[in-house]
């Protein structure tokens, strides 16, 4: 059995969760404590934390060090979202905590914030897989932003993220000096315009049965029950309806009251409720879920599925490919010409591991930018390598890191391009070595892979590969002409050689 501590730096509340995790018991949660510091309302404004906050979040953070030692845990992980993300002296800031408290903080980006939140869910074991049969959307509502995931069939298809989280959106409000009776249709205006863009590029003709919401405040009261007759967590829309009308006309003390909830917090839940009530409306959801997790539930998970502590619940990487597949086929990528490049490339990655020494992390990166290699033709023919990065640094990968988005996109852009050998002038800024050789190899795949489909007519999609002393043997299975290919074949295999010292070499087995 083993302790683990998760901490979350978030933008309105820092959460410490204390957690058993073993194989036969599962996750179990110890303890909480929560402090409500609001660093966000400071970092959305003047991009930087003020000393007075910074000195009341370094006690906390001792605190709850204190805390941890107390419970001897065996690991912790830390986590900073968008209130620290947002900030123009991260580093600073990071280096400043770790020196007075001892807590390492890792900045989460955005796409990996949401995806520990998707798993916070996934926590709930079949609860979560049962729900997402039908068409589901996953409402995750934060400090900054809120985040819309999609799903068909059990399968993640689409997520987007809009800056329009509750201290966001409070600070809009403060900023217009909004009257308390005039909230909720000020609200509104504020978020239908980009709901009803959203809807119109992704819910088309989709069927939403159900809301699944993870927050700080709504789900608190959902999970109290919103009704009597219904289980803890859930609410039909129609109670949801009812419990918003009690919002509008009550004041801030009654709410506190009738809900049992600091009346500080009153205002933020009028806005999430908002946000929640605008997405009931957009995508007509007969059932709202509020699971009552938090990122900290996702952190327990992760580090519970990393030591392999738990039975597989869900497949997240083929979430993270079936999102990528979303990308292609909105910018008109070849649906069949990227699954034979996936397949071509897999297949020389998983001969070369004694010799590349990358891992299934790099392996999900080069799936992912085999079905996101030609997406830049939807911009420019010409420009192919610029446009793809510019998509693929523009348009979010749920559970992907940004640098994990920038190696995509740079081997993507190095498959049209020539190879820019300079780290400092990798695009997207310096890299190190590491990331930079992982690029290198790649990129050096997948042109070989790309050169195997020239004609783009998938006359090599049945490929073998083997290493034999300094060779790469691609035997292709096919009785069709593939000149073309061996003629081009050349040209890419000069880069690979270079990368790997081995050189590959196509040889036609007619069946």
């Amino acid at each position: 059995m083993k302790t683990f501590a998760a901490i979350d730096v978030g933008s309105y509340e820092q959460s410490l969760k204390i957690f058993t995790i073993s194989k036969t018991g599962g996750i179990q949660e110890v303890d909480c404590v929560r402090n409500r510091l609001d660093l966000g309302s400071d970092t959305y404004v003047t991009g930087k934390v003020s000393h007075e906050k910074m000195d009341e979040l370094c006690l906390v953070l001792r605190e709850f060090v204190s805390i941890m030692n107390s419970y001897r845990v065996d690991d912790y992980k830390a986590y900073g979202t968008s209130a620290i993300r947002e900030i123009k002296n991260t580093a600073i800031v990071l280096d400043q905590i770790a020196q007075r408290t001892g807590v390492k903080i890792e900045v989460l980006s955005n796409s990996e914030q949401r995806f520990l939140d998707y798993k916070s869910i996934a926590s709930r074991g079949e609860g979560f897989e049962k729900i997402i049969e039908k068409g589901t959307v996953v409402l995750d509502i934060g400090g900054g932003s809120i985040q819309i995931s999609l799903f068909d069939k059990d399968k993640l298809s689409s997520t987007q993220n809009m800056r329009l989280g509750v201290l966001r959106l409070q600070e809009k409000l403060h900023r217009l000096n909004v009257r308390p009776s005039r909230y909720e249709d000020m609200l509104e205006e504020l978020l239908s315009a980009q709901l009803s863009v959203f809807k119109k590029m992704f819910l088309k003709d989709r069927t939403i049965e159900n809301i699944i919401v993870v927050d700080d405040y709504i789900s608190n009261l959902i999970q109290k029950k919103l009704t009597d007759g219904q289980a803890s967590g859930y609410a039909d829309s129609a109670s949801f309806m009812t419990y918003l009308g009690y919002l509008q006309n009550h004041t801030n003390e009654e709410i506190a009251k009738r809900f049992d909830t600091p009346e500080e917090n009153v205002q933020l839940l009028r806005i999430s409720s908002a946000i929640v009530k605008q997405v009931a409306v957009m995508t007509e959801a007969k059932l709202i879920w509020a699971p009552g997790v938090t990122l900290c539930d996702g952190m327990a998970y992760e580090y519970a599925e990393k030591h392999r502590l738990l039975p597989k619940v869900h497949d997240f990487e083929q979430d993270i490919v079936t999102c990528a597949k979303g990308i292609s086929k909105r910018y008109m990528g070849s649906k069949r010409r990227s699954e034979t490049l996936e397949q071509i490339a897999l297949t020389i990655f998983d001969s070369m591991k004694k010799v590349h020494g990358l891992g299934t992390r790099e392996r999900l990166l080069l799936r992912i930018a085999t079905l996101l290699h030609d997406c830049g033709k939807y911009i420019s023919m010409i420009n192919l390598g610029e446009c793809s990065y510019a998509i693929i640094m523009s348009t979010e990968i749920i559970g992907l890191s940004h640098r994990e988005r920038e190696i995509v996109a740079n081997v993507v852009k190095y498959n049209h391009l020539d190879f820019a050998y300079d780290e400092e002038n990798t695009e997207g800024g310096a890299m190190d070595t590491a990331e930079f050789l992982t690029i290198a190899k790649l990129t050096a795949i997948l042109q070989i892979s790309n050169a195997l489909d020239r004609s783009h007519k998938q006359k090599c999609r049945d490929v073998k590969a083997a290493l034999k002393d300094d060779q790469l043997i691609l035997t292709v299975n096919t009785t069709e002409d593939i000149t073309l290919e061996k003629g081009l074949f050349d040209t890419r295999a000069e880069f690979f050689k270079e990368v790997y010292s081995i050189r590959p070499v196509i040889r036609q087995k007619r069946i």
